[in-house]
């Protein structure tokens, strides 16, 4: 019994010893890189922008860029040719709502809602790495007046920062989910 007993630990610990030295393909959220590794220069082009609202386009590729840089070791210019892999966007609509107001009924809270195409094509092999033809992207902002204008033009220019903001974490999801796969 005792030897029976022996022999299933040393079985067990040289199991939990090849589990912990060997790579199950996991890393942490926000780490890992589901690219090839010969990519190194993305090309990042200015994204299209087939909505009413000015320079928002300008604004969500620099955010993009920049997350792109953040992330890790990668060259990323604005051109579409002499890169490994290229970042197609293209922002398809964009969709402000009050969702809170004031006690004189003016809106006081906004739900901004943008609506993107995105795709990063490897252009070594010709295939497409990661794509979303309809990534939907939302976000609720307070403003500091309730203005009862329901433009995003209006909201925008009243506060930058709003925008700036969801930028931003517009960014981190597009690169999370193009270098994690998902």
């Amino acid at each position: 019994m005792r030897v029976r007993l022996r022999r299933w630990m040393q079985g067990a610990t040289v199991a939990l010893a090849c589990l912990a030295t060997s790579g199950c393909g996991y890393s942490l959220a926000g780490q890992g890189s589901f690219l090839p590794e010969y990519v190194e220069t993305i090309g990042i082009p200015l994204f299209v922008n087939n909505t009413a609202f000015f320079e928002l386009e300008q604004t969500l590729t620099q955010a993009v860029r920049t997350e792109f840089i953040g992330r890790g070791n990668y060259q990323v210019v604005p051109e579409e040719t002499g890169v490994d892999a290229v970042v197609v966007g293209r922002i398809v609509g964009v969709q402000l709502r009050p969702t809170s107001f004031t006690g004189r009924q003016q809106a006081s809270r906004y739900a901004f809602t943008l609506t993107a195409s995105i795709v990063m094509r490897d252009l070594r092999a010709r295939e497409v790495l990661w794509e979303n033809d309809s990534l939907i992207f939302t976000e609720e902002y307070e403003v500091a007046t309730g203005g009862g204008a329901l433009d995003a033009s209006a909201f925008f220019g009243q506060d930058r920062n709003a925008l700036d903001r969801m930028a931003g974490e517009f960014a981190t999801t597009v690169v999370s989910s193009i270098l994690e796969a998902f």
